[in-house]
């Protein structure tokens, strides 16, 4: 019988095989999740906060704080919503810096003390997500945040609802409750 090639060789390691790698000491191995990431976190931050010189900062940041913290990444998980956590959680603290600096605001989120439970999505999603991508490039500025940023990790980055759950640290009801709101939000700026 003909010897099997082998492919685990030629296999790439994914995401999560090469956290591992890292948490073991292999440093070397962290510059693959950058070039894996860096693109998505760039994009992430330009529709977050449409300033390439911050967004580039803070994406430095980001890989800072993975690095420094990837031994608390349990290698049992996704990578992807790990590190997209560190970085909404970058991106809201440099909004809440902001905010300091501009006015004494305090910030009440009722969504998160008071969910409302949803329906699940319908068939014809797939037709709305391609039209609400259209709307949300040109209007995603005239959005709050707290709205805003589901629909980006929806439409753009291809979370789910229970990834940009754990990403936001709300809940999956929750998710929904932005999603709509920031929808109807969007179809209401686009017929203005």
């Amino acid at each position: 019988m003909p010897e099997m090639p082998e492919t685990t060789k030629t296999r790439e390691r994914n995401d999560e095989e090469v956290a591992v790698q890292v948490q073991k000491g292999d440093i070397e191995s962290f510059r693959l999740l950058v070039e894996r990431y860096e693109p998505k976190m760039t994009r992430y931050a330009k529709r977050f906060f449409f300033d390439g010189d911050e967004g580039k900062d803070l994406v430095q940041e980001v890989f800072i704080k993975a690095y420094v913290n990837i031994r608390s990444f349990d290698a049992s998980r996704r990578f992807s919503p790990w590190i997209y956590r560190i970085a909404h959680n970058e991106f809201v603290n440099n909004i809440k810096r902001r905010q300091k600096e501009r006015e004494n605001v305090s910030i009440f989120d009722f969504d998160v003390l008071i969910p409302h439970l949803i329906a699940k999505e319908s068939a014809d999603d797939g037709v709305n997500n391609t039209e609400v991508k259209r709307m949300l490039e040109g209007s995603l500025s005239k959005l709050n945040a707290k709205y805003k940023e589901p629909l980006v990790l929806y439409y753009f980055e291809d979370m789910d609802y229970r990834e940009i759950a754990d990403i936001l640290h709300i809940p999956i009801s929750t998710v929904g409750v932005r999603l709509q709101r920031g929808r109807a939000m969007l179809k209401k700026i686009v017929t203005e």
